[in-house]
């Protein structure tokens, strides 16, 4: 692959919904630039960047994959995205490295949530967008319904650049309404013609719409406009590029990605009217100051680079992508982690084509390459030439809304399942694992079942590792509301010395989750010596509950009499006397469970703010607000909801607010359980299930 000058290179994050055609219309960009000579499918698993086991199995793309495509003296890296919202991280990381985004939908289906999703993703990072309507050759598809919800939904900025030529209802070309031109397809061949009779009337007012667009980017052409003079070709072309840089533009093209119908138009106009990199102004901070710094993105300043996406790999060891933004990355180099503090030896460096690699000696300024086992560095961290002052933005991925606890199939597997995991946490920020202490099971904190069902199979089929999933434990506590006076007596004669230790306590609730211990003892019937014996024995008991095992919190527990033996006694006896005084005196004292409650914050749209508010009531939660929220077009629920009810709520959500909906779950503190749920808390563990 030869080297491209900044200016000749396109970044582009493909997006959309799941299933709208994303990786089929990179495939026919592949085959129309001579990068593969058949065009693969999905349905066969043939395609270059849906490669992963998993995504050829489930037939979607799982994580971001990069397709560098030259075409007409350009090279555009087309970044794969997946479409699900299980797997949003690998949005994230294709728009940090891209300059642009591509936002595909079905002409079939039209505006549908993801794209609503991948739009603001888009919006949020600030680059210009260009829409793409597939399966347009589908009998059910319907441009003209899709540009209107399109326009409804995205706003005036959508700009239609083809139109859709039909024949006794099927699709036959397009046109070409910039430059008033038609292509008829006849199979993969196309055939450049005049507009068909008729359809001047349909086009001339998208073409009206798009010489609108052009006057509003300056203000000469807009003189140029109301004068009733007509633009040239290279008013209209340097306009529109203008005016899709600012976002005032959205060009939509159409067509279809499985049978290669208006792609070669779209890679045109990817050419002519998506931004180069250093057209797109990239802020960095400082380093020691943390103040913003530009980033000028040439290929003569001092190196900087980002790694925007890690695979794991078991053969070949860990692989991190880059997108360099100034200078060149070049091979058997040495380049410095500001966010690590450390140094990282560059060895061979390749351009990645699905998992195809092919080597070069550098990777310059607007470019994306990898590299392989990099010691420190991490996905969002910065690489830079030494003494360059600067971290570049780094990527802020979701936090993990699903957790599900791992059990090994094969006793002894046990470190084989953290070191797998943690190796696909390199790959797969979006998801967590951790050991929960208490319950002793290792938890896996994810975006939704079906990516926490991803993880677990690649576990296996990466390291060989087989799991089993369930539900984590609600971590149950357990305290009194009463209060009791008991004595624990230890008497035990064996031969020679024996056992002897008597306490008398009074235990009733305490102030501090954590077990307050007193002692009113008078006349030394229990000598100080044993005192922190008593208190031991009591706090070893407060780990192990009367009602069903769980921890005791707030008690107080005061020593107030009791007696000993000269010879007999000893710490131990006193520690048993103890754990015998708190078992009876926690029955007596009105023992009750305590559940662990949250702070919950749901993010949705208003029209559904009734089923959201009832769905809450119905998981015993208590509504403590509702309003307007920070993120643009969503209203906000706020209530304190019991932990064991929230388990499944990522994926019920979801269904309920059609993946509009996000939300934020917090432990707040313990209150005590109701009594048909701690009547079915105690029965279920006390047999053992």
């Amino acid at each position: 692959m030869k080297d491209y000058k900044m200016d000749a290179i396109r970044n582009v994050a493909i997006m959309g919904h799941g299933k709208s055609g994303k990786t089929s219309i990179v495939e026919a960009m592949l085959f129309n630039a001579g990068a593969i000579d058949r065009l693969g499918k999905v349905s066969d698993g043939t395609t270059v960047t849906d490669f992963d086991p998993e995504e050829v199995k489930r037939q979607f793309t799982i994580s971001a994959a990069v397709a560098p495509v030259e075409w007409k003296d350009m090279k555009y890296n087309i970044i794969d995205t997946p479409g699900f919202f299980d797997f949003v991280g690998g949005v994230k990381e294709g728009l940090r490295a891209a300059d642009s985004a591509l936002v595909v939908l079905s002409g079939r289906s039209g505006v549908s949530v993801g794209t609503e999703q991948t739009f603001k993703y888009a919006k949020q990072k600030g680059v210009p967008i260009m829409f793409f309507v597939n399966k347009i050759d589908d009998p059910r598809g319907d441009y003209q319904k899709t540009l209107e919800q399109m326009k409804e939904v995205f706003g005036k900025s959508v700009t239609p650049f083809v139109y859709p030529i039909r024949e006794d209802g099927e699709f036959k070309g397009f046109v070409d309404i910039v430059d008033m031109t038609a292509r008829r397809y006849d199979g993969a061949y196309r055939v450049e013609m005049p507009v068909p009779e008729g359809m001047e009337e349909v086009v001339a007012p998208l073409r009206e719409m798009i010489m609108e667009a052009v006057a509003e980017t300056d203000e000469a052409l807009m003189v140029k406009y109301f004068n009733g003079e007509e633009f040239t070709t290279d008013e209209i072309k340097g306009a529109i590029r203008q005016g899709v840089k600012d976002g005032s533009i959205y060009p939509v093209y159409c067509g279809s990605g499985l049978n290669n119908i208006g792609v070669r138009s779209l890679m045109d106009g990817i050419g002519k009217y998506l931004p180069a990199p250093s057209e797109i102004e990239e802020v960095a901070h400082s380093a020691s100051t943390g103040e913003p710094v530009e980033v000028v993105q040439t290929e003569e300043e001092s190196t900087s680079a980002i790694v925007f996406k890690t695979i794991a790999d078991p053969y070949v060891g860990k692989m991190s992508l880059f997108r360099v933004y100034s200078g060149e990355v070049k091979a058997d180099s040495v380049l410095y982690n500001p966010n690590r503090g450390a140094t990282e030896k560059i060895g061979k460096l390749y351009f990645l084509c699905g998992k195809k690699q092919t080597d070069t000696k550098s990777v310059k300024a607007g470019d994306i390459g990898v590299v392989t086992k990099l010691d420190k560095t991490k996905t969002g961290d910065t690489l830079c030439a030494d003494g360059k002052d600067i971290i570049l933005t780094g990527i802020d991925f979701p936090a993990p809304v699903l957790s599900m606890a791992v059990k090994p199939v094969s006793k002894g597997d046990e470190e084989k399942i953290v070191s797998g995991l943690t190796k696909l946490t390199e790959e797969d920020p979006t998801f967590t694992i951790s050991n929960n202490s208490e319950t002793k099971q290792t938890l896996i904190n994810g975006q939704g079942e079906q990516h926490i069902d991803v993880i677990i199979n690649k576990l296996k089929t990466k390291y060989g590792v087989n799991v089993v999933l369930e539900d984590p434990i609600v971590p149950y506590r357990e305290t009194i509301i009463g209060k009791a006076t008991v004595e624990g007596k230890h008497k035990k004669q064996s031969g020679g010395h024996g056992q002897y230790g008597h306490v008398k306590i009074e235990f009733e609730p305490g102030l501090t989750e954590e077990m307050t211990f007193e002692e009113k003892v008078f006349g030394g019937s229990v000598p100080k010596n044993y005192f922190p014996a008593v208190e031991k024995g009591l706090r070893d008991c407060c780990q192990k509950g009367v009602l069903a095992g769980y921890p005791v919190v707030n008690l107080k527990a005061t020593l107030l009499d009791g007696s000993y033996h000269p010879v007999d006694s000893s710490e131990m006896a006193f520690k048993t006397a103890a754990s015998i005084a708190f078992k009876e005196g926690v029955k007596q004292a009105k023992p009750v469970l305590l559940e662990p409650v949250g702070n919950l914050k749901v993010y949705i749209p208003e029209s559904i703010m009734g089923d959201i508010i009832g769905d809450i009531n119905k998981r015993r939660g208590q509504i403590m607000g509702m309003g307007e929220s920070d993120r643009e077009g969503l209203s906000v629920v706020e209530a304190e909801v019991p932990m064991s009810e929230m388990f499944k709520y990522a994926t019920d959500l979801r269904s309920m607010s059609q993946g509009r909906g996000s939300f934020v779950f917090e432990f707040s503190k313990y209150v005590q359980a109701p009594q048909n749920v701690a009547d079915a808390v105690i029965q279920k563990k006390n047999s053992g299930e």
